[in-house]
């Protein structure tokens, strides 16, 4: 169940190009879809502060951070699905 920390960063967030679709779930859990895999990883994330930590359900971990509204993730900025105006980076 997330907590108040984590609620404000629960929903969909997307890649500019729409290539990359994660959706961080009430519940913990996370699924990220990447062009038409729509399932491509799942698994864990907890939230510490402005840190995200994810371990994927293949036992492979990333971490990730939220900067100013955009997350920071793998090489990757991803925002909010119902917040994407356009990057200019």
């Amino acid at each position: 169940m997330a907590d108040a920390e984590t609620s404000s960063y629960i929903g969909l967030w997307v890649t500019a190009d729409n290539h990359v679709r994660q959706e961080l779930l009430p519940d913990g859990r996370y699924v990220e879809a990447r062009g038409t895999t729509e399932r491509a990883f799942t698994g864990r994330y907890t939230i510490t502060g402005t840190h995200i930590d994810y371990v994927d359900d293949s036992g492979f971990t990333a971490d990730g951070d939220f900067v100013d509204g955009v997350l920071h993730h793998v090489g990757m900025r991803l925002r909010r699905a119902e917040d994407r105006s356009p990057d200019p980076s």
